[in-house]
């Protein structure tokens, strides 16, 4: 999957959900800057435990992101 896919899968959902980088950060366990890196396209490969996180927190399967 390209970095810009995910980031705009990422930020939609997020968008869609009313949260903001922090509050996702906050539920998913990681950094609100590894939301922002993602969501710009700068990470490239976030691991299966983030996605797994960021699904959860969004409350979507894993698949979701990777469409």
């Amino acid at each position: 999957m390209s970095p810009n896919r995910l980031s705009g899968v990422l930020q939609t959902l997020r968008e869609g959900a009313g949260m903001t980088q922090r509050d996702l950060a906050a539920k998913a366990k990681v950094t609100p800057g590894y939301v922002a890196q993602i969501e710009m396209g700068m990470k490239k490969n976030p691991s299966l435990d983030v996605l797994k996180r960021l699904a959860r927190a969004l409350g979507v399967p894993v698949a979701r992101l990777l469409e």
